[in-house]
């Protein structure tokens, strides 16, 4: 290797190699913030909103995606549904989308590190979005906000936040690959039904409290009940007594599955489950006791 040797003033100053190439710093990744959206299909959107707006006290405001039949607002965040193109299938999750400072320029980061886009960036309502699918094919939409939803007054609402969404993952690596390196998501928590076992996986937004949760250990072919359970959304509460209470007032009684319990996060928990067994979580924000198998490694969230 030839080297190049300067002279400045009195001194000498050796470069190595034969030229000197100036290297572009790889593109930083925008921040990713939290949950924007989820987005399921149902074959009884009447029943959907009697649990949403009837029973959970959620505001119902008009859709705005395509398809779209209703969409209920957790403080500025939403669930919404569409017409399930085929109501035989056992999958309802449509998307999980996730609020981003940039759309273009996550966009054009995932590609440069090989991440396969499967739309331009579109907008709706002054918002920019676009969609990928993580490596087990769930769906995923980032959106980048003209200015921020508004909070719907909802007095009877028994949460206003959504922490977390969770799926069917079967290969945790692959999905830490996508997740975690690429992403910069890191983990939350871990557990298992059992002490030593990793059943859940939380994996935290990296500018941000909410999480992906990492359903593992699935039979091979699920039931739609099954399949309910493990693509979910959780909804925060401060207390799940009084959130309890709201519920009661709104006519729901505790019930088979549907009731409240300590999870073994160390959090109360409460499902109910929508016409199409898909599992609506109330989660309290922060860990009454200890949780098993691992500490958090994360902050909590809060309302």
């Amino acid at each position: 290797m030839r080297r190049l040797v300067v002279c400045i003033g009195f001194g000498l100053v050796v470069i190595a190699g034969s030229s000197v190439r100036s290297q572009t710093p790889p593109a930083e990744r925008p921040r990713i913030l939290g949950i924007d959206h989820v987005s399921f299909y149902t074959t009884a959107p009447d029943d959907v909103k009697k649990l949403y707006s009837g029973v959970l006290g959620l505001a119902s405001v008009p859709p705005v995606e395509s398809g779209g039949v209703a969409r209920y607002m957790v403080g500025t965040q939403w669930v919404g549904y569409s017409a399930a193109p085929d109501p035989q299938a056992t999958d309802r999750m449509d998307h999980v989308a996730f609020a981003t400072a940039n759309v273009a320029a996550l966009r054009q980061y995932l590609i440069a590190k090989g991440i396969h886009v499967l739309s331009a960036p579109g907008s709706s309502g002054g918002s920019l979005s676009f969609m990928v699918a993580d490596p087990e094919g769930h769906r995923v939409e980032f959106v980048e906000r003209a200015k921020p939803e508004k909070t719907v007054d909802a007095p009877a609402a028994v949460s206003q936040r959504m922490i977390h969404a969770g799926y069917l993952v079967r290969s945790r690596e692959a999905e830490d690959h996508f997740y975690q390196d690429i992403l910069g998501f890191h983990l939350y928590w871990h557990g298992g039904m059992h002490d030593g076992a990793t059943d859940w996986v939380a994996m935290q937004v990296p500018d941000g409290t909410d999480w992906i949760e990492y359903m593992l250990n699935a039979p091979e072919h699920p039931s739609p009940q099954q399949m309910g359970v493990m693509n979910h959304i959780s909804l925060g509460v401060e207390d799940m007594k009084k959130a309890q209470a709201i519920l009661e007032s709104h006519g729901w009684q505790a019930h088979g599955k549907e009731k409240a319990q300590m999870g073994r996060d160390g959090k109360w928990q409460l499902n109910v489950f929508d016409p199409d067994f898909t599992r609506i979580e109330l989660m309290e924000f922060k860990p009454a006791e200890k949780p098993c198998c691992a500490d958090f490694t994360g902050p909590h969230p809060h309302r």
